[in-house]
């Protein structure tokens, strides 16, 4: 079986793009299963991944639910394109491991996001899923993520959350979300955990991100691995295949110079 990592790789390399839509409907949208078919139809071939959030479909109580296993089974069936799903999990170690059991097994994820502030038990029903990929939250997009991810220790509580996590990576499947909107502490980031780990990217377009600065902070040195995820900017947009596309060459051309 191929892991997430091998998937995003392959995926990648065949769109030659680095590009995430993120597929997060808001209460404007009826039909959700229908508007994310048209989403996924118009920029299958130019992302390395689609991201859900959760919360965009959990707010819908029961329909939003199933609109949300319609879209990964869809994904999975008619596209293999990777899916990230944005739960941002992490409780005791048995509420973990439902949560892992319900996001992997009956959602459908190929990886989630999770929180570090509980510690290795609380990732450790996440990590174990050796296909699966972990994305651990380090440096977040909101406007108070420094509230707590700033706290000095003896460096930036974002940077040791970095370093610990790493130690964790015993599978090869971990990935961290750091934000476009700090590029500084995003290149940090990259610093610390090298070329071969993932870094999924939000915060450019509505959240004020640059792009140009995220792909030359978060990409390794070759240019690759650093995911830039954009969901309003493109799904609401006149034209999400336009849109996609215009992200996707303009990520490249900065990957180029990266690279």
């Amino acid at each position: 079986m191929a892991t997430f990592l091998q998937d995003l790789d392959k995926t990648a390399r065949q769109n030659n793009s680095w590009l995430c839509v993120g597929l997060d409907p808001d209460n404007t949208v009826d039909d959700i299963f229908d508007f994310n078919q048209g989403i996924i139809s118009a920029t299958l071939d130019l992302v390395c991944c689609f991201k859900v959030n959760t919360a965009f479909y959990e707010a819908r109580g029961p329909s939003g639910i199933e609109a949300l296993i319609q879209t990964i089974q869809y994904v999975k069936q008619y596209v293999r394109v990777p899916v990230i799903v944005d739960a941002k999990r992490a409780d005791v170690a048995h509420s973990s491991k439902a949560s892992a059991k319900y996001l992997y097994e009956l959602i459908g994820a190929d990886a989630v996001t999770v929180s570090p502030y509980m510690g290795f038990d609380a990732l450790e029903p996440f990590l174990e899923r050796r296909s699966k990929g972990v994305f651990i939250l380090c440096k977040t997009s909101n406007p108070g993520a420094g509230d707590i991810q700033d706290l000095s220790c003896r460096e930036p509580l974002y940077r040791i959350v970095a370093r610990n996590a790493l130690k964790w990576n015993v599978h090869g499947n971990i990935g961290f979300v750091a934000s476009a909107t700090q590029p500084n502490d995003l290149k940090s980031i990259r610093e610390i955990v090298g070329d071969d780990v993932p870094l999924l990217i939000p915060g450019v377009g509505s959240q004020g991100g640059d792009l140009k600065a995220a792909v030359l902070s978060g990409a390794n040195s070759e240019g690759n691995m650093g995911i830039i995820t954009v969901s309003r900017n493109v799904i609401f947009a006149p034209s999400a295949r336009k849109a996609a596309a215009t992200l996707r060459n303009e990520i490249n051309e900065h990957r180029e110079s990266r690279a």
